[in-house]
């Protein structure tokens, strides 16, 4: 980045953290520097993170930004694919749009009268739309997921972290009005239209705002900066993570090209997985560190593995591997471990489970058969967890209650 725009750049925002006019400013703006690229505001807000500018400074006066910046952003063409990630992205924000539009008509309407009775095809509206909005957590995910640490990874820190707090707030009337809906009957009809108003018109507020800070800089500076390889990848990340129900049917259906399998060489004593590579002592270690007890028995019905969890329910000492799995089991229960065994290989089940006590703990057992992508059956886990403590936890604990 050039450095006098820089330097001229972190002037106009500073100005603008100090107060002045934003009709002002974007004068100046147009004055000095005529042009700016998402990429670049990115870049600039980021460093005056850096240099000290508190993140919350940058998010209250982001809106006073693209009020400035609004009329060189929108001078942008976006041009991407159907089924492209932010294609689906960008539609998706449009139906979410309307539906916040939608809700917004419904909260008048329903604040004019004086009886729930005279509403009753609103409120049913009313569920529908916040099951919508429930539903689009899907399209927060993806961004967080898959699109975020992609800018991640080419620099850019800030922006993503700026829009996952607001997606949070987001999160926040979603969650308020999905509540309000399910105790509309325990509320006075008045308390209920008022906290309908706010709610709607807050998301009326954020959703327009947030949605255009990410089509006309976050998308793309995104765009700018990753590889074709990166967006081929996320777009099969989109698909594993799903989409919401109001998403373009067409773009879901898109062609997409396949990453192959393999095509990134694990490091030199590395495993390489589908989601990242690792060694076979940091294998060892997550597999011991879960806090449950893993056996692994393979098609030929012999056990292979055993995890050695810290305090295991079970004991399994390492004699049992290549034991026929009917001799791990007493008499009296080799014909059940027989049947999930067998439904396991006829593809008829995939999961047993069990809860016994063992001396005054509730221990959990399941059994989950293993197959490959085709279907094909390879081995059966067993998992043991002691549910005991987990089944005292009520509430919420949302700080971290160490003492140092």
């Amino acid at each position: 980045m050039d450095e006098n725009k820089k330097r001229a750049l972190k002037e106009i925002i500073n100005q603008l953290h100090s107060g002045s006019p934003p009709e002002e400013v974007k004068e100046r703006f147009r004055q000095i520097l005529g042009s700016v690229s998402s990429v670049e505001i990115a870049q600039i807000e980021q460093e005056l993170i850096k240099e000290g500018m508190p993140r919350e400074e940058i998010e209250k006066l982001c809106d006073v930004h693209m009020a400035v910046f609004r009329n060189q952003l929108e001078k942008q063409r976006l041009e991407v694919p159907a089924g492209h990630p932010i294609s689906i992205l960008m539609e998706e924000h449009k139906a979410m749009l309307q539906i916040a539009e939608g809700l917004n008509a419904i909260a008048h309407k329903i604040e004019g009268v004086s009886q729930k009775d005279y509403v009753v095809e609103e409120m049913h509206n009313l569920e529908h739309i916040s099951a919508d909005l429930i539903d689009s957590e899907k399209h927060y995910l993806r961004e967080e997921n898959v699109l975020f640490p992609i800018l991640e990874k080419h620099g850019i820190t800030e922006p993503p972290a700026i829009m996952w707090t607001e997606h949070n707030e987001i999160r926040e009337k979603k969650k308020q009005l999905s509540k309000l809906v399910e105790t509309v009957d325990k509320l006075s009809f008045d308390d209920f239209k008022l906290q309908l108003t706010k709610t709607a018109e807050s998301l009326n507020d954020l959703l327009p705002n947030h949605f255009y800070k990410e089509n006309n800089i976050l998308f793309p500076t995104a765009l700018r900066v990753a590889t074709s390889q990166e967006w081929e990848e996320s777009r099969r990340e989109f698909d594993e993570i799903g989409y919401c129900s109001f998403t373009p049917k067409h773009l879901i259906a898109a062609a997409r090209k396949e990453v192959e399998a393999g095509a990134v060489a694990a490091p030199e004593g590395m495993l390489q997985f589908e989601t990242g590579s690792l060694s076979k002592e940091e294998i060892d270690a997550i597999l011991d560190t879960l806090p449950l007890d893993i056996t692994f028995v393979g098609a030929d019905d012999a056990v292979k593995y055993f995890s050695k969890a810290e305090g295991r329910v079970f004991v399994r000492t390492k004699s049992v591997i290549g034991r026929q799995v009917r001799l791990c089991h007493p008499q009296k229960s080799v014909h059940i471990v027989n049947r999930i065994v067998d439904s396991f290989k006829k593809g008829r089940k995939d999961m047993a489970e069990f809860w016994i006590t063992v001396n005054n703990r509730l221990i959990h057992i399941r059994y989950f058969a293993v197959r490959d992508r085709t279907g094909k059956y390879l081995g059966t886990m067993e998992i043991t967890q002691d549910l005991t403590d987990l089944r005292k936890i009520e509430g919420e604990r949302r700080l971290l209650d160490w003492k140092d």
